[in-house]
């Protein structure tokens, strides 16, 4: 069954989502089901409707959990929006230190990141990335330099280079 109808649900399937992956679910999902109620399976030719019908139910069921996770992402977009962004103070206030930042090595910035957004202390982050806590010291005191030198490059001041629990770089 599987060999006779696996290229027409997945042509089924691709024909009506946007990607590949998704129908290959939907193939998988038709021949699990098909699988778990073999019994109820016609025989011959009626044998593919039926797929074709497990099809289309899963497609549905597909379908509706993208416009439930895209109404969610979206709420909750709109929630961290509100929530995290103070209107008070303008985004371009802070533009040079996100330009700073961006410039950065991925390791420095998920460094940084790891102390000021997590809140993170040294032996923390050491915990985080597998390493001790005196090579976070160094990594950290080296990506803070260097984001003080992107930050002088963008005219603005650095920032001071302490860290949670008083201690310091």
């Amino acid at each position: 069954m599987y060999a006779a109808n696996r290229a027409r649900i997945l042509g089924y399937a691709l024909r009506r989502t946007t990607d590949t992956h998704d129908a290959a679910d939907v193939l998988a999902e038709t021949f699990l089901t098909a699988w778990r109620r073999l019994d109820d399976v016609p025989p011959g030719e009626q044998a593919r409707l039926w797929l074709y019908g497990v099809a289309r139910r899963v497609l549905a069921n597909h379908h509706r959990g993208e416009r439930r996770r895209s109404a969610l992402a979206a709420d909750l977009g709109s929630k961290l929006h509100t929530d995290f962004v103070d209107v008070s103070s303008p985004e371009r206030e802070f533009s040079h230190v996100a330009a700073a930042f961006r410039s950065l090595p991925e390791t420095d910035r998920e460094l940084l990141s790891l102390v000021g957004w997590e809140g993170l202390d040294h032996g923390e982050i050491a915990t985080v990335l597998g390493c001790s806590r005196n090579a976070v010291r160094i990594r950290l005191h080296r990506a803070r330099r260097r984001f003080a030198r992107a930050l002088e490059r963008t005219d603005a001041a650095p920032l001071p280079a302490t860290v949670p629990n008083g201690e310091r770089a």
